[in-house]
């Protein structure tokens, strides 16, 4: 993809500060996009929009919050007057490793409050800033966990699937609003979700993988970087996966 291939486009990132959002917001602002990084972490948003240049901005979000992300979408169009691209990255790991009769319904609602609930409610705040612009590109961090499953997972798993099902049926919904809505599944990625792995568990993350290693973040977002600019003009409601081969055994 060519440099300023997104020129004059303005940008959210949800989770947009670390790991795969922040290499998106990134990616989005190498191709000439102007970038909002939305995240709890207003520090670290900060820290980024700084190193990016007059293109970014951060916004404070957390998307299990309705107003919160109303809010920064308002940042977008304050600041670029528009919003065309929505990357929507926001999301919790599978920290609760109970089986699925013994989780706690506290510990399924924090996940998915987050994982599934954040997804809905930063596109009910996106889509009426894209419809306002003539139209726009969604693109949901679901995961290889959208299409397989993992034991003692159930609330992840759940999640991910989904975002999935949120995504094929909100491109059913707007596409006649020339906004399209596409989602991408990672497998394993170098982002500090797998920080507490220890170097045999990391090794194992590995085999899980036919190309026998885990992605770099920068290789979710390039995939990202397509579903987001006119080269996918023709593609909405699909699933792509950038995990490596991990869902094809």
């Amino acid at each position: 993809m060519s440099e300023g291939n997104l020129a004059g486009r303005v940008a959210i990132v949800t989770g947009g500060a670390q790991g795969i959002g922040a290499a998106c917001s990134r990616k989005l602002v190498s191709l000439g996009a102007s970038v909002v990084i939305g995240d709890r972490n207003l520090d670290a948003g900060e820290a980024l929009a700084a190193e990016l240049g007059d293109r970014a901005v951060a916004a404070a979000l957390d998307v299990t919050d309705e107003q919160s992300c109303v809010d920064a979408i308002a940042v977008a169009t304050a600041r670029f007057g528009r919003l065309d691209i929505a990357v929507n990255n926001a999301g919790l790991a599978n920290v609760d490793r109970s089986r699925a009769g013994f989780l706690s319904f506290a510990s399924w609602r924090s996940l998915m409050s987050v994982n599934l609930d954040g997804v809905f409610l930063s596109m009910k705040a996106e889509i009426p800033a894209m419809i306002a612009a003539g139209g726009g590109s969604i693109i949901n961090v679901a995961s290889v966990m959208g299409t397989v499953a993992v034991a003692c997972g159930s609330a992840y798993v759940a999640s991910k699937h989904g975002v999935v099902g949120l995504t094929k049926a909100a491109a059913l919904d707007h596409a006649e609003d020339g906004i399209r809505v596409n989602a991408i599944g990672p497998g394993y990625v170098k982002t500090p979700m797998l920080a507490t792995r220890t170097p045999e568990q990391l090794a194992e993350i590995d085999s899980r993988h036919p190309l026998g290693r885990i992605a770099d973040p920068d290789e979710v977002a390039a995939v990202m970087a397509f579903l987001a600019s006119p080269d996918s003009s023709f593609v909405t409601g699909a699933y792509y996966m950038v995990d490596g081969g991990y869902t094809i055994r």
